[in-house]
């Protein structure tokens, strides 16, 4: 806190001083502002940074969807085509995860006149020892639909569930919980939708099939793409998202 109040007597920038304060504010009033401020997420910024200058080039109109988050997204080279007829901006980085993404959310998601957006953020759970917690990743989340919404107020927002892939199978149980707490408050809350996909990705025995993944058993091959992109369409059409 102390630093925060120093940088504003400095006389240095206004504006980058204010949203300092505010994430230091946050930091210490809520457990998602925390998360945020311990997350490691400067790692990122060459890839944001690129972004950025594809905000530049490419503006939404109002019948453009975002799809946006994590390396799913980014390695979609197709998605123009398999979720033609609606006109996509694609903005995906690295491995996201919710506290990075929430971090940078305001230039990744502009302020503007999207159809919808759509976001795909799979990474705050890997079977590994700095995992979140299903409550941890349902308090990010509900920290990334208070930020879009003060800047895209009125935005539908779809959430895709994360993918049960083979690679991190051991980390199933934490996953699903953490897919049904953001279902269960997308259920609840207007404007605010869960494209289900565990059942796309698994056969009758419930396990994921290997059919639809790339040699890392992680991310998607082009027949992964294909499914994925068609229960994405099928959602949107169900929620009166028209092309």
């Amino acid at each position: 806190m102390l630093s925060a109040f120093h940088f504003i007597r400095t006389g240095r920038l206004w504006l980058p001083a204010c949203l300092l304060l505010w994430m230091v504010l946050a930091c210490s009033c809520n457990p998602a502002g925390e998360l945020i401020r311990s997350a490691e997420v400067s790692q990122w910024e060459p890839e944001i940074v690129l972004l950025d200058s594809l905000n530049g080039i490419e503006n939404a109109d109002p019948g453009t969807i975002l799809v946006t988050g994590s390396s799913s997204v980014r390695l979609w080279d197709s998605i123009q085509s398999d979720l033609f007829p609606y006109r996509v901006m694609k903005r995906g980085y690295g491995g996201a995860k919710l506290t990075d993404f929430n971090h940078y959310a305001g230039r990744i998601i502009q302020p503007g006149t999207y159809k919808a957006i759509l976001v795909f953020v799979a990474n705050d759970i890997t079977g590994g020892e700095h995992d979140r917690t299903p409550g941890e990743v349902l308090s990010l989340f509900r920290l990334l639909v208070r930020q879009v919404r003060e800047r895209n107020p009125g935005t539908p927002l779809f959430w895709i569930e994360t993918t049960p892939t083979p690679s991190r199978w051991n980390a199933i149980d934490q996953i699903h919980e953490a897919n049904e707490r953001i279902r269960s408050y997308c259920d609840r809350t207007p404007d605010l939708n869960f494209i289900p996909t565990f059942d796309i990705f698994t056969g009758e025995d419930r396990l994921p099939d290997s059919i639809w993944f790339r040699d890392d058993m992680l991310h998607l091959n082009r027949s992964g793409y294909r499914i994925w992109s068609e229960r994405i369409r099928e959602t949107l059409m169900e929620e009166g998202i028209t092309p």
